[in-house]
This record gives C-alpha cells, sequence and structure tokens, in this order.
C-alpha cells in the first residue's frame, strides 16, 4: 500500500471561516477560481481560490441539510448553482457574475488576486445577490446528488428514493424546468449521477451495489448498461476526460505507442471511476460495438426498446488498495488524468496510470467497432499499469472526508508557466483543505 515517492500532499490552506457543522461536497466553479460548499446547516458557501477566503453564503432556501450542489456549465454572464437537500427539493440559485467577471478580467491582465482589496479583508457578499430562481419538487426523499449535462440543457438528481429524475432547463427566462425522465430500475439509494463529458449519457450508483448507465432513445430515457463488480454501496462515480492518455513510463514511450492507445481507447470512449464500501476504486470501460443492422427487416417501426441499444461493460482496472474503510468519492482529473479518493478512513490518496515499463503493445482485440482497423481487430496497444502516488492519513484529523475534487490553481503561490491544479477536501468536521501535489 506504500506510495512510490513520486509526489507528495502538501496542505496549501484551509477554506475560511469554515462551517460549524458537516460539509458534504465542494464544487469548482467550471471557469472561475470559486467553489461552492454545501453543509448540513442549509446553506452553500461560496469561496474564492484566489486567497481562500469566504465571499458568499447562500441560505433559506432548504428546510434540511444541503447534502449536494453543482454550478450550470457553458453559461456566461451569470452563475447557476443547483442545490440537492435532504428535504426532498433541488434548489436553482442564480447570480451576475461581478465578482466572477472581475476576477475572469483579472487573470486576463496578469492580475493574480480576485478583487484583491476587498477579499484581501475577508469581506461577504451580502446574500441577497444570490437569487433563488426556482424550487424543483418531486422526489419523495433526500437528495443525494445533483449533476449538469455537459450542454447544461439536462439536471440529473438521485435520492433515497431510489428513483433518478431528468431535468430539462428551458432556458426561458421564467426560471422553467420541465421533468423529461423517471427512472427507478435501482433497487436501493441512488447514491451518485455523474454525466459523461461531451455525450448525453448518464451514470448513477447505488446503494444495491450497482453502477448503471443511461441514455435516451427516441424520446425515452432508459437503462443501457448495469454494472456488477462492487461488493458493497457505490458512493461515487466520475468519467474519464476524452483526450485522456496515462503517463509514459520511466523508460519512456514513442509517439507510435501512445498513438497505438488512443486509437484502440477511442471507440470505446471515456471509461468511468467508482469508488464503493467494498473499500476498492474500480475502471469501467465499454465494449465498443457496431451499429444496429436488420437485414431483411420489414421495415415496420417496433414499439419495443431495441435490444442495439444495450451497452456490454467491463471491468479495466482495479486501483492499488489504499483505503481501510468506505471510500466515499472518487475525482478524475481532466486536466492530468490523476485520480484521487478519499473516505471514511480520513485518508486521501492520489494514483497515476502509467504505460507498463519496457513493455510490448498486447495482441489486438476481437471488436465489431467500425471504427477499428482491419477485419474486427482493434489496434494494439501498451498495457498500463495504476500506481499509488502520494497518501495523505488523517487528512482532516480524525474526521471522515466526504468528498474530494481537482480544481485549477488560482492563488499566488501558483506557476504560471502551468496549468496547476490543486485537490479540496469536504469533511465531517465541517473544514475544507485545499492540497498541493508536488512531483
Amino acid at each position: 500500500m506504500a506510495a512510490e515517492k513520486a509526489a507528495a500532499l502538501t496542505l496549501l490552506s484551509d477554506l475560511t471561516p469554515p462551517s460549524l457543522e458537516r460539509t458534504w461536497l465542494t464544487s469548482p466553479h467550471p471557469t472561475l477560481p470559486l467553489v461552492a460548499t454545501c453543509s448540513s446547516d442549509k446553506t452553500v458557501r461560496v469561496y474564492s481560490l484566489t486567497n481562500f477566503c469566504l465571499l458568499s453564503t447562500i441560505s433559506g432556501g432548504h428546510k434540511r441539510s444541503v447534502r449536494t450542489c453543482a454550478w450550470k456549465p457553458n453559461i456566461s454572464g451569470e452563475s447557476v448553482l443547483a442545490t440537492g437537500s435532504f428535504d426532498a427539493t433541488v434548489g436553482i440559485w442564480r447570480r451576475w457574475d461581478n465578482y466572477g467577471e472581475t476576477a475572469q478580467q483579472r487573470q486576463q491582465d496578469g492580475v493574480q488576486d480576485l478583487d484583491e482589496d476587498r477579499l484581501e479583508e475577508g469581506a461577504e457578499e451580502e446574500d441577497e445577490e444570490w437569487r433563488f430562481a426556482v424550487l424543483l419538487d418531486g422526489h419523495d426523499s433526500e437528495v443525494k446528488s445533483v449533476s449538469w449535462s455537459a450542454s447544461g440543457a439536462l439536471l440529473a438528481t438521485c435520492s433515497r428514493d431510489k428513483s433518478i429524475w431528468i431535468w430539462e432547463d428551458l432556458d426561458d427566462g421564467d426560471n422553467n424546468f420541465e421533468t423529461v425522465a423517471v427512472m427507478q430500475e435501482h433497487e436501493g439509494d441512488v447514491k451518485c449521477v455523474a454525466w459523461h463529458p461531451v455525450e448525453e449519457c448518464l451514470a448513477s450508483g447505488s446503494y444495491d451495489d450497482t453502477i448503471r448507465i443511461w441514455r435516451e432513445d427516441i424520446d425515452d430515457w432508459g437503462q443501457v448498461a448495469c454494472i456488477r463488480g462492487h461488493a458493497g454501496t457505490v458512493w461515487g462515480v466520475d468519467w474519464e476526460a476524452t483526450e485522456n492518455v496515462p503517463s509514459s513510463s520511466a523508460d519512456g514511450l514513442s509517439g507510435q505507442e501512445e498513438e497505438a492507445w488512443k486509437q484502440w481507447h477511442a471507440p470505446a470512449g471515456p471509461r468511468l471511476a467508482s469508488c464503493s464500501h467494498d473499500r476498492t476504486v474500480r475502471i469501467w470501460r465499454r465494449q465498443p460495438k457496431a451499429p444496429v443492422s436488420a437485414p431483411g427487416a420489414s421495415g415496420i417501426p417496433s414499439i419495443i426498446r431495441p435490444s442495439g441499444t444495450d451497452e456490454t461493460w467491463e471491468e479495466d482496472a482495479v486501483l492499488p488498495e489504499a483505503h481501510v474503510l468506505s471510500i466515499y468519492a472518487v475525482a478524475w482529473s481532466r486536466r492530468t488524468g490523476l485520480l484521487a479518493s478519499a473516505g471514511a478512513d480520513g485518508r486521501l490518496v492520489v494514483y497515476e496510470e502509467r504505460f507498463a515499463a519496457g513493455s510490448q503493445p498486447t495482441e489486438p482485440m476481437e471488436t465489431d467497432s467500425p471504427a477499428s482497423p482491419g477485419k474486427g481487430a482493434a489496434a494494439p496497444h501498451p498495457p498500463t499499469e495504476w500506481k499509488i502516488l502520494a497518501i495523505m492519513d488523517g487528512a482532516h484529523g480524525i474526521y471522515e472526508i466526504n468528498h474530494v475534487a481537482w480544481a485549477k490553481r488560482a492563488d499566488r503561490g501558483r506557476d504560471d508557466s502551468k496549468e496547476e491544479e490543486v485537490l479540496v477536501t469536504t469533511a465531517d468536521d465541517g473544514s475544507i483543505k485545499v492540497w498541493n501535489i508536488t512531483r
């Protein structure tokens, strides 16, 4: 379980002031140096990653703990935040980006601080600047996770009531949302939902130990895969970046070998990481398949869901054992390809996928994907292996870590010649910590 001493995790800062109650999750803003943290005190706090101080406290919308939140992507001039609560409702909050736009402009101008004069004093924005736009009501029990699709048009929510709802933001200026699907195939609490980075494809994890994949087919959302492999509750899932490539080994790899991996990987698309009560982190890969063909078909429309929509997902890897209790969160960096996990043992772990040193490409894999070269054979690919880069024990003292997320580094200590990242962890004691990883 020991790390290879290839990297070190160091505490960069706490976000201040912390919550006085348990913090559940921290969501980095998609474009601005901000994070939103949801808490058992019924609020969401918005902090600056430039100086680690509180900017806003969002309150008044929920009657119980705010369990989850997510920023809407692909929107400019305004920030939109979805929140999910133990009161069974989902809130949509809006705020014009005056401090956000200031932050962006200052960064473009090469100025490091976000509203420096004001924020150096830790001044907090007035709550009124956040507008409670709409309450989405439909779940029968606690909302556990919310996620926006890549386009920002769809919002997925899941609950202890075993259901997943998909809502469409009509973007009509009146804050109207339409329910487009309610999926109830899970047999237990649905703990997490996460959208594919580019496609309208949703992954969910549940108390029933399964991961399920959902897609729309002719105006009807349905399950296309049920992934079984974990031996306990699936607490978290996260997608790989579309352009991710494993790190080179110490021996290095030629461009040809890297290209071979890309060609093998492309037909399947991004992989999915999951973490569980069984103390494992697993990587799943979709089996490529050819489009459905029906020689001699009558042309009569079928009212039955076509079998061609089903997908086969296979276990690609089980990461090295690093946790001794439930793993609550897994985060796959879309910038570096590093993966982080955290959980009930208070341990923060960072992993790296590498091309195996001195390895040769494997034999071609049989597949029916038309994107593969040759007659049904995918390009050979160099094998990879996952290594533990760094472990931080007791990252929040004796407390469980509920969530971990990657964010772009924005503080004064960053190296402007690189696109550095930080890890943000959220724990039972109400603290939120920002970690730097050095190689």
